[in-house]
């Protein structure tokens, strides 16, 4: 994780790092710090999250598979092909613990909140892990924004936009 570039000035590990810190800031003060376009339902969310030691190992190494799967095209680009599967199976190998357990869980997981429609968001906004994946979601397409300064972006509309509608999703079936 600490060779592997999550994108230029930053690798996979300082990547989980910062959504950690920014979940935290989501989470924890009252009026977030860090710059952020808001969705109304967050606090909504915020209850109904797992416990933070879970969720900062999770958050740190959710992507600790990347390593194991990237590839460079011809134009230089860089792609994680199935990262959350081989992110989740690299975590599960070295699993002890229940919490272990749960941790590998989310991060197979992981990028459900931004990819899934229909009736496969319906079941995922019932799972009990819901409130947490998408939080994270949200810290994490943040964290991606601001540091490759595209928080105004259409990219980064695209996602929010994701992310929010999941979110509403979660609010009308759960609150």
């Amino acid at each position: 994780m600490l060779t592997c570039p999550q994108f230029e000035g930053m690798n996979v590990y300082e990547h989980g790092l910062d959504v950690h810190a920014r979940y935290l800031d989501l989470k924890v003060n009252d009026k977030p710090i860090l710059k952020w376009r808001m969705p109304e339902w967050v606090d909504k969310l915020k209850p109904h999250t797992l416990p933070m030691e879970t969720m900062r190992l999770y958050q740190i190494f959710h992507d600790c598979g990347k390593p194991f799967c990237r590839i460079v095209d011809g134009e230089g680009k860089q792609h994680f092909p199935n990262h959350a599967r081989i992110s989740y199976e690299t975590w599960m190998q070295y699993a002890e613990t229940p919490e272990d357990e749960q941790i590998g869980r989310l991060i197979q997981m992981d990028m459900d909140a931004h990819t899934l429609r229909g009736e496969a968001a319906d079941e995922f906004v019932r799972r009990p892990e819901a409130a947490s994946l998408i939080l994270t979601g949200l810290a994490e397409i943040h964290s991606n924004a601001a540091h490759l300064g595209q928080l105004d972006s259409d990219q980064f509309k695209m996602k929010w936009k994701a992310i929010d509608k999941i979110g509403r999703k979660w609010v009308a079936i759960n609150a």
